[in-house]
């Protein structure tokens, strides 16, 4: 599998997302795992994910799964392993890029995620964006889907669950298919 993950992945499984369930950390640290036996993790060229991820997460030591799990990628990202693919990006003004799928979306997209979306929708297989339970996806990923990128949600009830919680005057969140 090839895959795009966003921050809070490594986050959950590190067990430093508040009022997580415990069955979206262990999904969320399955996944990684799985992903490091047998995936292959796309990124930037422009060390932006990887910078994200360095400042969320603890490398000396490595702590938690999320921790570890950088620390492989950081030794992997550079390797001929082809475990990494690298998609370079241009950034057209601050957090804006020219691969971001939907530039009507864009403008809407939180700032720090729109690099995600953007790496997915570059890479020739466009591969699954990994999400835990970030909400805002929920308004996100049709229009992405419509694109060609697909989000997956590791923790469903999860998200909607925040999702009721920030946006209480909102219709329910539909979910992708592919995470029911």
């Amino acid at each position: 599998m090839k895959a795009v993950i966003d921050t809070n992945v490594l986050l959950v499984a590190n067990g430093l997302h508040d009022d997580i369930s415990p069955e979206c950390v262990i999904e969320c640290i399955n996944s990684l795992l799985a992903l490091q036996e047998d995936g292959v993790i796309v990124i930037d060229d422009g060390f932006r994910i990887l910078g994200e991820y360095m400042h969320k997460t603890s490398l000396n030591p490595p702590i938690g799964v999320g921790d570890k799990f950088l620390k492989w990628l950081l030794r992997h990202s550079h390797s001929e392993s082809r475990r990494v693919d690298q998609i370079p990006l241009k950034e057209i003004n601050t957090d804006f890029y020219a691969e971001f799928p939907d530039p009507d979306l864009e403008p809407h997209f939180d700032a720090p995620d729109r690099k995600f979306a953007a790496v997915a929708y570059a890479h020739p297989e466009q591969p699954t964006i990994l999400q835990a339970a970030d909400c805002k996806w929920l308004d996100w990923w049709q229009a992405l889907q419509d694109k060609g990128v697909i989000v997956y949600f590791l923790c469903p009830s999860d998200a909607c669950s925040f999702y009721r919680k920030k946006f209480p005057d909102r219709p329910e969140p539909v979910l992708p298919a592919s995470s029911r």
